[in-house]
């Protein structure tokens, strides 16, 4: 099973993540990033973009390194990533679908107003980081169209890591 964790930058997906596995026995984390961290990486390098997940390797290599990842494991991958383009995640979905991989799709969701002062403390990539603040108006816009309506929403404006952690851990639970 894929346990992703969906929502902005700075929505405290990696936190959670690694509170998520503590609590979920057999699992593991699997930062996607690191998938465009190495597509990046490609020398000569891939054609210019603002965002890795627009090169359309990104996606099935997700896809195919967490279905080899949970055959040679088994248990749980939980997956701490943003993606606000609906068409990609219909193609992540589906991909994982197609390999009979269930998957369930968490939004951490906080107000703008907690967002943004959160964003303001970071202390992981400085306060007010610029890269996070230019997603928080695409995921208000993924958010009010499709993403909501894709995923099980947590509403972490009131909740620590932990109990967002334990939300998830028991919904995946039961």
């Amino acid at each position: 099973m894929i346990v992703w964790l969906n929502g902005t930058h700075g929505a405290g997906k990696t936190t959670a993540s690694g509170l998520v596995r503590q609590l979920l026995p057999d699992s593991r984390v699997f930062d996607a990033e690191k998938v465009g961290e190495t597509l990046m990486d490609i020398t000569p390098g891939l054609p210019r973009t603002t965002n890795f997940q627009h090169w359309p390797p990104w996606r099935p290599l997700v896809v195919e390194t967490a279905r080899h990842v949970l055959d040679y494991t088994g248990g749980i991958l939980v997956i701490p990533m943003t993606v606000l383009v609906e068409r990609y995640w219909r193609e992540i979905s589906a991909g994982l679908a197609q390999h009979g991989i269930p998957v369930r799709h968490f939004v951490l969701h906080a107000d703008q107003k907690t967002l943004l002062r959160r964003i303001a403390g970071d202390t992981v990539t400085g306060p007010n980081s610029p890269f996070r603040l230019q997603y928080v108006e695409p995921y208000a816009e993924a958010a009010r169209t499709w993403l909501h309506r894709e995923a099980e929403v947590v509403d972490t404006t009131h909740l620590t890591p932990e109990q967002t952690a334990q939300h998830i851990a028991e919904a995946v639970k039961s």
